[in-house]
Order: structure tokens, then C-alpha cells, then sequence
């Protein structure tokens, strides 16, 4: 992204002193003082882009970096962390601080010290001095204290980029209301605060301004509507307030807008049919609410519109079927209610379409067959009272289809067996009768989940052939018999390894296999839930074997015999719980001192002797209803 940003600058001011270098006078006196100066401030420089840089030589003619005027007046000064060299980017560092005789360098108009990462301290207010100064780049370093009042002199500057520092402070607005030249601020991934200044309104030039990831307040100022050359407006990540100023609708050159993460209230203004260069639009995460405005069906041009997680109510607008370039919709936890309006279907560049988390009923639009590029349909958590999925699903090229607690029954559609989907959610609807046979030709599937479900039988063994599968939930149901067509299942290495496995509250009986730990498709998981099984039988060892486990979760298994010490060969194990089972004899020291373990609990068993001494902090129902246990945080053990 840096590169993108400077590369271009850096390349045409570096050109245009290139045929001057011959005819140049000497290093000026002064400027060959103020870098060295510089380099006697940088305590390390392990690339050595200031070897150059020596009081023997001309810093105009042999300086790497450096390139002066006919005059002998250095005016680009770059040396920039991420160095080209042969048709590879090389990424390194200096450490130090930045010396405040930079400032003599009177003639400077580039100066790009961007991603050398560990220049520290504050920025000397003598930049302030650099009159004739256009492009500044200093982010991606470790530098501290406020932006300089005195960067208020710097009338010509056209580019400021001090991004991703520790700059603390307001904004000043002195500073900001003078850089009339300016075309591009970069200010983002610092813990700025205080509000935007009004003065940011006379910045008539300014293309991009960037100030996400800060701490700033207050509301966002109605002159930000003079910005009539604002192409990229990014506020995200902030703690923005108030509502969305009128203003806004009068930047039409504007092209993206992210105002994410912040705490912005209020509805969208109707101005903002205005934004007529509009693509990418991100209101997420803020307070917003109100109905969306019909005018928002007068973007010509916007792609993609992320609105999730706000407080957005009424019926969706039929004018956002105007959008034909549109291809994004994150409408997603919301109140948005009614039904879904039949103009989605013209939306023929739609790639995915999000609105789960809603309070939507009633009949999907047949219309949306018509969305052959759709590949994303999400709808989970709508009262839409499907009853059954649509046939004409099938005439969809969906990747994803996520229908979760829709009010889906009856079986699973036969259509889904000639399909290429490879992320489906029906969890939480009322599906019923067995897992059909044809669940194996489904060979595109990654991520299955059918949980809370009323499916019953045992597992069909056509569950083998999904060799891409790699996160199976099918929790509370009623399936039966083994699990070895899961455990077992064919994967294309490496994917269709499991990732999480969840087959929680159903009827499957044991014993877990002894070499679980051994099988090819189980050697990434991460997430192993089978907890309200009838399971019976013990903990194979080979568990310990699954170096990527992380959640072991075997309550209420009918289990027996011990708790294996080859567990803690598992060192990734984070939570392990095996409550409500026939355990027996001692916990090994090594389980309950495993680096990781956060979630511990072993209560309702058959355990007997100490607890080993452990750092982690369990309480005490961790290790409860184990008549034989003893020794912290239980009571101490009698040795009488």
C-alpha cells in the first residue's frame, strides 16, 4: 500500500533532477550538515542506507537518496524502509530519532522517511521551516507527541502522510486550515483525539483523507461538503458521533466512504442520491437507524454497500434495485422488516446478498433466480417461514447458502445433491428423517452445518467422498450408530482436514476409536466437541497426537478408565472438559499444566488422589462430585 502511494511521487521528482545532476554545483554547506546531522542521530541502519552518506564525499553526487538542485541544493531527501532494488522490495528498518536540523535544509520538497519503523521520539517542530516542502512522508514509524503547529507554515505541502505512529493530541485546526495545497492526508493508526476541525472545510484540493484507527470525537463537521475534489473519505475505526451531515451529498467526486466502527447516530440523509462517483460505501458497526432512504437507488455507480450491525429498521427500498453495478449487500443484523423487495432480482452484478439477522418474512422473490453471478446468500435468522427451500435454488451458482432458522422443514431438497456449494447452514430449523445418501455427491462442501435439527439414523457412509469437508456441526439431533464415516472421511491434503467437528447431543454410541488421533483427515483440528453421546468405552490415547487441537469437549460420554497423560502431548489444548463421566484414577500433573488450558473441568467422576499443583485458576466445581479428590482448591488431603 506505501509503495503504491509514494512510488509514482518519488519516481517523477527523482526524473526531473536527473538531468541536472551533471551540471550541479557542489553540496551546499548547510544541507550536507543538516543530514549528517541526521545520520549521527540513527543509532542503527542495518541495510545501510546511509552508508553512503560519509563528510569525504558530495552529498549531491554520491549520497544514495539524496538529489539537489542546479544549485547545489538538496530538495528530495528518501530513504524509505521498503527499498526497490533489482525488481524486489526490500523491507528493513533505522532506528533513532529525527534530528531537528532537517529544517535547514531550506530548499527540501520531498522528504520520505515512510516504514523505517523504529524512528521514535516527536517530530521536530523546525519541519515547520521547510518552506518550500510538497510531499512529506513520514508514517509507518514509532514517533510520539503532537503534530507541530508549526507544520502550518508548510503552505505548498500537497502530500502529509504520518500514519500508523504514536502521534497523540487534537488535530490542530490552525494547522489544517492553512495546508491549502494539500491533496492528500494520511493521519490513520495513531491515537489522535478531539473532533475533525471545521478548517478541514477550506482544504478545497483534498483528494484522500485518511483518519481511521485514532480516538477521534465529535461529530463530522457539515464543511466536510466544500471537499468538492474528495475522492477516498476514511473515518472508520474512531469514536465518531452524531449525525450524518446534510453536507455529505455535495462531494460527488467521492468514490469510497468509510465511516465503520464508530459511533454515528441518526438516519442517512437523502442528500446522499449526491454521491454520484460513490462504489464502495461502509456504514457498518455505528448507531445508525431509520429507514433507509429511497434515494439511496441513485448511485450510479456503487459496488459494494456494508450496513450490518446497525440499527436500521423498516421495509428495504425497491429503488435499490436501480443499482445495477451494485454487487455487495451486508444488510446483516438489523431491524429491517417486511419482505424482500422483488427489484433485487435486476440486480445482475449482485455477487452476494447478506440481510440474516433481520426480522424479513414471507416469500423470497422467485425474481432473484435471475442472480446468476450470486454466489453468496445469506438469510439466517429471519422469521421468513420458508416451510421449504425454494426449487428455484437450484438454478443458482451459490458458493455460500446460509438459511439458518428460517422455518425450513420436511427433508433436505434432492436439488442440493447436483450443487456446487461449498458453505451451507441449515442449523437451527425443522428439518427431519435421515441424512440422504446422496450427501456424498455433494463434493464441493467445506463447511456443514445441520445442528438442532430433528434428523435421526445413523451417518450414511457416502459422508467419506466430501474429501474437501473440513467443518462438520450437526449437534442436537437425533443421529445413532458409529462415527467412523466421519472420522474416517477422505480429504485432498491439505484440504478437507477437519478443522472443527461438533457432534454434540445426539445418540451416537462408541467406543471413539483408538487411532482417531492417527487419521489423515484429523491431524488440523482444532475444535473435537462430542459431548452428550452414549459413547461408553475410554479416551484413546492417540488424541494426544492432534497437534492443532485446541477445544476437547467430552461431557456426559458414559466414559471410563483414566484420564491419559498422552493428552497433554496435545500442547495447543485450551479447553478440556470430561465432567459427567466414570473417570478413574488420579489427573496427570502434565494435562493440568499445559501452557494453554484456560477451561478445565473434570467434575462427576471417579476421581481420586491430589490435584496436581497448578498455575491456571480453576474453581472449585471444575473438579466437584469426585468423591476421591483432594488438595487445592478443593480441601487439603488427610494424611493421617
Amino acid at each position: 500500500m506505501k509503495i503504491s502511494i509514494h512510488s509514482r511521487t518519488l519516481l517523477l521528482l527523482f526524473l526531473s533532477q536527473l538531468l541536472s545532476f551533471l551540471a550541479s554545483k557542489a553540496c551546499h554547506f548547510v544541507d550536507k550538515q543538516a543530514l549528517l546531522h541526521f545520520k549521527h542521530n540513527i543509532i542503527s541502519d542495518p541495510s545501510k542506507l546511509l552508508h553512503s552518506w560519509s563528510v569525504s564525499s558530495d552529498c549531491c553526487s554520491a549520497w544514495e537518496g539524496v538529489a539537489c538542485s542546479s544549485s547545489g541544493r538538496v530538495v528530495n531527501v528518501s530513504r524509505s524502509g521498503l527499498v526497490s532494488d533489482n525488481d524486489f522490495i526490500v523491507d528493513t528498518y533505522m532506528s533513532g530519532t529525527l534530528s531537528p536540523y532537517i529544517g535547514n535544509l531550506s530548499s527540501l520538497q520531498l522528504l520520505d522517511l515512510s516504514n523505517l519503523k523504529d524512528l521514535k521520539g516527536p517530530i521536530p517542530p523546525e519541519l515547520g521551516k521547510l518552506s518550500q516542502l510538497t510531499h512529506l512522508f513520514l508514517d509507518s514509524n514509532k514517533l510520539i507527541g503532537s503534530i507541530p503547529t508549526t507544520f502550518g507554515n508548510l503552505f505548498r505541502l500537497e502530500k502529509l502522510f504520518l500514519g500508523d505512529n504514536y502521534i497523540s493530541g487534537a488535530v490542530p485546526s490552525s494547522v489544517i486550515g492553512s495546508l491549502r495545497s494539500l491533496v492528500e492526508l494520511g493521519l490513520s493508526g495513531n491515537t489522535l483525539s478531539g473532533p475533525i476541525p471545521t478548517s478541514v472545510g477550506k482544504l478545497v484540493l483534498l483528494a484522500k483523507l485518511d483518519l481511521h484507527g485514532n480516538n477521534i470525537s465529535g461529530s463530522i463537521p457539515t464543511s466536510i461538503g466544500k471537499l468538492k475534489s474528495l475522492i477516498n473519505l476514511d473515518l472508520s475505526e474512531n469514536q465518531i458521533s452524531g449525525r450524518l451531515p446534510q453536507s455529505i451529498g455535495a462531494l460527488s467526486q467521492l468514490v469510497l466512504l468509510y465511516l465503520n466502527h464508530n459511533q454515528i447516530t441518526g438516519s442517512i440523509p437523502s442528500s446522499i442520491s449526491g454521491l454520484i462517483s460513490l462504489r464502495f460505501c461502509q456504514l457498518s458497526e455505528n448507531k445508525l437507524r431509520g429507514t433507509l432512504p429511497a434515494s439511496l437507488g441513485q448511485l450510479p455507480k456503487i459496488e459494494r454497500l456494508i450496513f450490518e450491525n446497525n440499527k436500521f429498521s423498516g421495509k428495504l427500498p425497491e429503488t435499490i434495485g436501480h443499482l445495477a453495478t451494485l454487487t455487495d449487500i451486508f444488510f446483516s443484523n438489523n431491524h429491517f422488516t417486511g419482505k424482500i423487495p422483488s427489484s433485487f432480482g435486476n440486480l445482475h452484478n449482485l455477487k452476494t446478498l447478506d440481510l440474516s439477522r433481520n426480522r424479513l418474512l414471507g416469500q423470497i422473490p422467485p425474481q432473484l433466480a435471475k442472480l446468476q453471478r450470486l454466489d453468496t446468500l445469506e438469510l439466517s435468522f429471519n422469521p421468513l417461514g420458508l416451510i421449504s427451500i425454494p426449487t428455484w435454488f437450484a438454478r443458482l451458482k451459490l458458493f455460500r447458502l446460509l438459511l439458518a432458522k428460517t422455518g425450513i422443514q420436511g427433508q433436505l431438497p434432492s436439488w442440493l445433491s447436483s450443487s456446487s456449494i461449498s458453505i451451507l447452514d441449515l442449523s437451527s430449523n425443522a428439518l427431519t428423517g435421515k441424512l440422504p445418501h446422496w450427501i456424498g455427491n455433494m463434493s464441493s462442501l467445506s463447511f456443514l452445518n445441520l445442528s438442532n435439527n430433528g434428523f435421526h439414523a445413523s451417518i450414511p457412509v457416502e459422508l467419506k467422498n466430501l474429501s474437501l469437508l473440513m467443518d462438520l456441526d450437526l449437534h442436537s439431533n437425533k443421529f445413532s450408530g458409529h462415527m467412523d464415516s466421519i472420522f474416517s472421511k477422505e480429504s485432498q491434503n491439505p484440504l478437507g482436514q477437519f478443522n472443527s467437528i461438533d457432534l454434540s447431543h445426539n445418540l451416537f454410541t462408541g467406543p471413539i476409536d483408538e487411532d482417531i488421533g492417527e487419521r489423515s483427515t484429523m491431524t488440523s483440528i482444532k475444535s473435537l466437541v462430542l459431548s452428550h453421546n452414549p459413547l461408553r468405552g475410554s479416551i484413546p490415547k492417540s488424541l494426544g497426537k492432534l497437534s492443532e487441537l485446541q477445544v476437547l469437549k467430552l461431557v456426559h460420554n458414559g466414559l471410563s478408565g483414566r484420564i491419559q497423560m498422552e493428552l497433554a502431548d496435545a500442547t495447543k489444548l485450551a479447553t478440556i472438559l470430561l465432567s459427567s463421566n466414570n473417570l478413574s484414577g488420579t489427573i496427570p500433573k502434565e494435562v493440568l499444566n499445559l501452557k494453554d488450558l484456560q477451561e478445565f473441568d473434570v467434575s462427576g467422576n471417579q476421581l481420586s488422589g491430589k490435584i496436581p499443583p497448578h498455575k491456571a485458576n480453576f474453581p472449585v466445581s471444575a473438579f466437584a462430585d469426585n468423591p476421591g479428590l483432594c488438595g487445592a482448591p478443593l480441601p487439603p488431603c488427610n494424611h493421617s
